[in-house]
């Protein structure tokens, strides 16, 4: 997806403005949840999101999507990783 309608879709689903987040080469993040539902785009690199015994790899290009309070951990790929986010 490009950025211009990922933007849109943000718009038309209540999220408010978007941010970039870029998060450094082969860092992680533990197990943890959000109080507020995600939905981003990747614009840079590369990011695994794990849910319980299943782990995603999302690519430029890619949306991940995650409601509030869902436990997940994270890691970046070996040149990092910046996404374009909404929250609400």
């Amino acid at each position: 997806m490009d950025r211009n309608t990922f933007t849109e879709s943000l718009t038309k689903d209540g999220f408010p403005d978007a941010v970039v987040v870029t998060r450094e080469a082969n860092a992680a993040m533990d197990i943890h949840s959000h109080s507020f539902e995600a939905k981003a785009l990747i614009l840079e690199g590369e990011l695994q999101i794990r849910i319980g015994d299943e782990e995603r790899t999302y690519r430029v290009g890619d949306v991940f999507h995650l409601p509030p309070d869902k436990a997940h951990s994270e890691r970046y790929g070996p040149n990092g990783v910046t996404y374009l986010v909404g929250r609400k």
